[in-house]
């Protein structure tokens, strides 16, 4: 059921409170069942243990296909746009996208991959990353998605944590006018991977590639082996669907692990509610697959909800920084939903780009990733909207599985800068730093959840104690977010950023331990620290505090030396913007760094660094103040 009116909002916001479980169970009677749930929801937040409709069996796919056959066979369920706009767009209707699964799944079957293994993507933007998604959840193999900009380090570290049997890629990628050389990187990932016994590779930019016997098999031959028929496994409700990995506050990225039947009903509500999506809509999220974004709002909520989905392999400057707007009048987009860091980069390359389209088709627009500036919101609103479309400014993290906290569309207020409220079902709050739950608004502290929700992470893959840790300890009996939020007079959420050491660059989650040890392996540096600073176009810049052996010689050198080490390491997406060489770092007495310091250093707050008293030398702070402002 779709939310369309005030009056019904906050009817629902009531009944979800007063009654949540009932709540939930309306939203999932909606899908097909092999077995209802015995039980709606059991809960311990101490522990931490969530089940949601168990005892149900269904199967994911099912839902997103099957029960759309009699009446969308002929709608189209996926519309692909290639990076090149002179290579023609591939449209796949529901029965079209029924059956590709279905042979996948086929493969999948007869290369002996069965229900619990574990399957990496690592993959282009291209109509099979869907189809293997899909048909990984299909025979309740459990798929894991890397973004295919991550390093090869990176990619063998996700296969190896969560002990991937199969690994899905490609011979390349396009990205704009570069070639991404998927295969190469994946032999390097491989030879270092002792789980993965079968490799299985799409043909997209027609790169030469090696192929391993044995152990490497194209695409398109398993293909014509398979049968386009195919029963869907039949899954219990809290049977894993999928691994993400998302980065941490320590050196090692967490696996963040989702449920079936949870995530499927949140995934569709979620989608219909917050975009208002209408029958018919063209609709067009920019993101990837290899983050939660692309899981949930390209593949999962959209199928679900039977609506069309386009998917874009390309950037948003290439061939020129019309090409959004360009798919946008060709294809008649009603929903858009980006990241604040592309509407930042397309707003800095003037209106011309914009001018020449005709964006009338677009209804309602959508911000992810990060907060977005008011300049940007404004812009946003104003140029792409024309001042007639509702922004909806999402908050959701991995970890949520959807969206969390945003103004449903045309239906909520919308206020520049502020996610406003939690969508009914969701039971956000505040709390200071002692724990207590801040009910007076125009207050700041951070941002928690207490109360369950249906799509929820069940934990971290392999390291529930870990998962515990992060998410359950520091707030007992709260969800804890890891953000920071200010609630104003009127109730709405502003979201004011990270708490943790995590940074958000464009709208990636990349952990500071992660970069560091990259930056480490220099033989130079015997010490670094990574900050985020205000960066025009990404919302966070990273920058670097190093301490070396020696002074370098050549910074120039040595700075593209410590990011050639952070793209082999973790990828592209993470390197440096600046570099500030340092004598020592502000630590306390037990040897801990204020990151604290160091960001509003960073950011040119030099004035207000807060209590200092317990730094082991407060001298060490004046000395990066002054290398500061040389940089």
């Amino acid at each position: 059921m779709k939310i369309t009116s005030l009056k019904e909002y906050q009817a629902q916001v009531k009944k979800s409170k007063d009654y949540p479980e009932k709540f939930w169970s309306e939203k999932a009677n909606s899908f097909r069942w092999h077995k209802k749930w015995d039980k709606v929801l059991e809960w311990n937040f101490k522990t931490p243990e969530i089940k949601w409709f168990a005892g149900g069996k269904l199967n994911i796919t099912e839902n997103c296909l099957d029960r759309h056959l009699l009446k969308r066979s002929n709608q189209i369920a996926i519309k692909w746009v290639p990076n090149n706009p002179n290579e023609s767009a591939i449209n796949l209707t529901y029965l079209q996208l029924h059956e590709k699964v279905c042979q996948f799944s086929n493969v999948l079957i007869n290369n002996g991959i069965k229900k619990g293994d574990r399957v990496c993507l690592y993959m282009p933007m291209v109509p099979e990353i869907t189809i293997a998604v899909l048909a990984c959840a299909r025979i309740g193999a459990i798929h894991s998605v890397v973004f295919a900009g991550f390093s090869a380090k990176s990619l063998s570290e996700r296969i190896n944590d969560a002990d991937c049997k199969v690994l899905i890629t490609a011979d390349g990628g396009f990205r704009g006018e570069k070639i991404t050389p998927l295969k190469d990187i994946s032999d390097e990932a491989m030879s270092n991977t002792p789980t993965i016994q079968l490799c299985i590779v799409l043909k997209r930019t027609n790169s030469i590639v090696k192929m391993q016997k044995d152990r490497d098999l194209w695409w398109h031959d398993e293909m014509q082996k398979s049968s386009s028929s195919n029963e869907a496994e039949i899954m219990e409700s809290e049977d894993p669907l999928f691994i993400l990995y998302t980065s941490g506050s320590t050196g090692k990225p967490k696996g963040i692990v989702h449920t079936t039947a949870g995530y499927m009903i949140y995934a569709e509500y979620s989608f219909k509610n917050v975009f208002q999506y209408n029958e018919g809509d063209m609709y067009w999220c920019t993101a990837d697959i290899g983050w939660i974004t692309g899981h949930s709002y390209i593949v999962y909520g959209p199928l679900l909800s039977g609506a069309t989905s386009l998917m874009f392999e390309g950037v948003p400057t290439y061939p020129d920084a019309g090409r959004f707007w360009r798919i946008v009048e060709e294809n008649k987009v009603n929903i858009f939903y980006t990241a604040p860091t592309a509407i930042r980069s397309l707003e800095a390359q003037g209106l011309e780009h914009v001018k020449k389209y005709n964006l009338s088709s677009l209804k309602v627009l959508g911000t992810v990733g990060e907060p977005i500036n008011e300049d940007a919101w404004n812009w946003y609103f104003n140029e792409i909207g024309n001042r007639k479309c509702p922004i909806v400014d999402t908050w959701w993290q991995t970890e949520t599985g959807g969206i969390m906290i945003s103004n449903l569309a045309g239906v909520t207020e919308a206020k520049a800068t502020f996610a406003t409220l939690p969508l009914p079902g969701i039971q956000a709050c505040i709390v200071d730093e002692a724990g207590n739950e801040v009910t007076e608004n125009n207050k700041e502290g951070k941002l928690c959840v207490k109360y369950p929700w249906p799509s929820m992470a069940r934990t971290i893959w392999g390291d529930h104690k870990r998962f515990k840790e992060t998410y359950f300890s520091a707030f007992p009996n709260f969800y804890f977010s890891g953000d920071g939020c200010l609630r104003d007079k009127k109730g709405l959420f502003r979201i004011t950023g990270r708490v943790d050491d995590v940074l958000i660059v464009s709208g990636h989650n990349l952990g500071t331990a992660e970069i560091e040890s990259a930056i480490d392996e220099h033989e130079n540096v015997c010490e670094s620290a990574i900050v985020g600073y205000p960066h025009n176009i990404k919302g966070n810049g990273v920058y670097a505090y190093v301490i070396c052996h020696e002074k370098p010689l050549n910074k120039e050198i040595q700075n593209k030396e410590i990011n050639n080490l952070i793209v082999k390491h973790v990828g592209p997406i993470a390197k440096v913007d600046k570099i500030q060489y340092v004598e020592d770092l502000p630590k306390t007495r037990s040897g801990k760094i204020m990151r604290r310091i160091l960001r509003k250093i960073a950011s040119g707050e030099t004035k207000n660094l807060g209590d200092t008293s317990t730094l082991l030398d407060p001298l060490v702070v004046e000395s990066i103040i002054l290398g500061n402002k040389k940089i």
